[in-house]
């Protein structure tokens, strides 16, 4: 079984947000791969997919985003998973928006998302999508700017992301990070 988590908060008002394009990806391979009975469990939404080579969990934790490796790292070891098995879908500040990039492993780059994750699986030898949200204009705060809401100019391209990023971890699923990233990380 591998685990593919978006990362994103909970509610309504966080929906469309910078912060949530993790949820967007997870929902887009929901949506393609034909499975909405979302449940709760371990502190997350989890749907179970079973038509490739191996199951497939998608999770949207429920933590908020700095603590989502606490529901993570519960789902990791209530299956019986190591870290190597969870790609994790997320945002990135130093990316501009539409840009991809993918990552076998490594620290937080200050994420605090990512920095929950490496404290609850005791690895940075997880997966990784980072999906680029820009930086915020000046003047503005970096948490009033990630869960603010794109612009009607970004909106296009960050939907065309969304499905590039779910693309990304169908091709991890296949092929491995190593050709996904030569594909993706341009």
């Amino acid at each position: 079984m591998k685990i593919i988590a978006g990362l994103g908060n909970p509610g309504s008002e966080y929906s469309a947000t910078r912060h949530n394009v993790g949820f967007l990806a997870v929902e887009e391979l929901a949506k393609r791969w034909d499975v909405d009975s979302w449940r709760n469990r371990h502190e997350a939404l989890c749907v179970e997919y079973r038509g490739g080579s191996e199951p497939v969990l998608l999770v949207k934790p429920q933590t908020y985003m700095n603590l989502s490796g606490s529901a993570v790292g519960e789902l990791v070891r209530w299956y019986k998973l190591k870290a190597e098995d969870v790609i994790v879908i997320y945002d990135d500040l130093d990316l501009p928006v539409g840009k991809l990039r993918l990552r076998p492993q490594g620290g937080s780059g200050g994420h605090k998302g990512i920095e929950s994750l490496l404290v609850h699986l005791s690895t940075e030898n997880f997966c990784r999508i980072r999906v680029g949200i820009g930086r915020p204009p000046a003047g503005w705060e970096t948490a009033n700017y990630v869960l603010g809401r794109f612009s009607p100019e970004e909106t296009p391209l960050v939907a065309e992301t969304i499905v590039k990023a779910a693309d990304a971890a169908e091709y991890i699923l296949k092929h491995g990070i190593t050709k996904a990233m030569n594909l993706y990380s341009r």
